[in-house]
């Protein structure tokens, strides 16, 4: 792959760039405090603003490297972050990544997670050369297998207690699309 780091994406809604410190507070308040929001995830809920603070910080100091993907889900019309959706893990022998994503609970259901994943699948397979983008959610939590749906990736299957998340050991669905099957879209 053609690593190319966290780049400014714009949609309609939204502006996906890179965190800064100065979105500890909206990042705090918004969505890393909502346990609702963490509930499927594998990262507890902050009690406290510094948590935030930290967790920015070691992303901002890892946007110094090319293969670092972390984006700030920014709602125009409020110019704060609401979200984010990042590269949680690659293999660059097989041109793949996995991508994770989560959004403030005040903006579930409203096709905001879509237009941003939706919105990193041209950058990652037309600049960055990824050959598979994929995802994966707990089949208790649908509307997030929703989101991949909706993005155009297909349903491969589901793997029997083969992640972890708040809820303990979970099943994982995965979902998957190809850069040949983008091509021809």
């Amino acid at each position: 792959m053609n690593h190319q780091g966290t780049q400014i994406i714009e949609t309609k809604r939204l502006l996906l760039r890179p965190f800064l410190i100065a979105d500890s507070k909206a990042a705090f308040q918004n969505w890393m405090s909502d346990q609702a929001v963490t509930k499927y995830l594998r990262w507890k809920a902050h009690s406290e603003i510094l948590e935030t603070e930290d967790i920015i910080k070691d992303w901002i100091m890892r946007y110094e490297k090319p293969d670092f993907y972390q984006w700030a889900i920014v709602l125009q019309e409020i110019n704060e972050p609401i979200g984010s959706i990042s590269v949680v893990s690659k293999n660059d022998e097989l041109d793949l990544v996995h991508i994770g994503y989560c959004i403030g609970e005040k903006w579930w259901h409203q096709g905001i997670v879509s237009e941003a994943f939706s919105a990193i699948i041209p950058f990652l397979f037309e600049k960055v050369g990824a050959n598979r983008i994929e995802s994966q959610h707990d089949p208790n939590n649908p509307h997030s297998g929703k989101v991949m749906e909706k993005c155009g990736l297909k349903y491969e299957g589901t793997l029997r207690q083969a992640d972890f998340s708040n809820q303990g050991i979970v099943d994982a669905a995965i979902y998957s699309i190809l850069h040949e099957e983008y091509k021809d879209r």
